[in-house]
């Protein structure tokens, strides 16, 4: 706290959100911060401006507390990765402030994996059990889900991979890159499909209803 730009930070944090900060005191501080005589406490701080930032107890259980504005100042001080994690998080921030949609991007992902878990138990519980080679069930979840992709994007899993190659070489797949708007219709034909499946009701059937619904609702977005 004898450092003069601490002492900047913490008298500017204190005029912004303390009316009854005493500036002089504050000026007096400032003036003297860097000459070998000076010394300055968390104690001293408070009590001499009547600064609100700081709590500083004595005893058991005592310490100095601070306001998370002035402790995250301080860890950036102590810590140059702490102070690149903060930058990081407040551009990330600032993104998804500017464009709402990317979060909401997020959720609608999110949605669809759960939907896809539920999907892919109806196939192992209700496909699954009819087949008995090993090479075939493997094949059986890609292919419902290559049903729903046919449904909603009419091209398979593969055929997207070999229309979009600079996409499939950074690991992306059909998924990552839908709108929001397919998503969500995405996880709906996922939950229903999962019925269908419960509901023994045939692949041809069942592709007729999933196709229906997608172009169905796509056009309400």
């Amino acid at each position: 706290m004898r450092n003069r730009n601490t002492l900047e930070f913490l008298g500017a944090w204190e005029m912004l959100h303390n009316p009854i900060f005493k500036g002089v005191e504050f000026d007096t501080f400032l003036h003297e911060a860097g000459a070998n005589r000076f010394n300055m406490t968390p104690r001293k701080w408070i009590e001499a401006t009547d600064a609100i930032g700081m709590i500083s107890k004595a005893g058991r259980n005592g310490g100095t507390y601070t306001h998370k504005d002035i402790a995250f100042e301080f860890g950036s001080w102590l810590s140059p990765v702490f102070r690149l994690y903060l930058i990081t998080e407040y551009q990330r921030l600032k993104e998804a402030e500017s464009n709402p949609m990317l979060g909401e991007w997020s959720v609608k992902r999110e949605l669809s994996k759960i939907n896809y878990i539920l999907h892919t138990d109806a196939v192992r519980d209700f496909v699954i059990p009819r087949i008995d080679v090993e090479r075939e069930k493997a094949y059986a979840y890609a292919d419902e889900a290559d049903m729903l992709n046919l449904a909603l994007w009419s091209c398979t899993a593969k055929q997207w991979r070999d229309a979009n190659p600079e996409y499939a070489k950074k690991g992306l797949n059909i998924r990552d890159t839908a709108s929001i708007n397919e998503l969500v219709v995405l996880a709906n034909l996922e939950s229903f499909n999962a019925e269908l499946l419960k509901r023994d009701i045939d692949k041809s059937a069942r592709y007729a209803c999933l196709r229906e619904m997608s172009e169905r609702q796509l056009t309400r977005f």
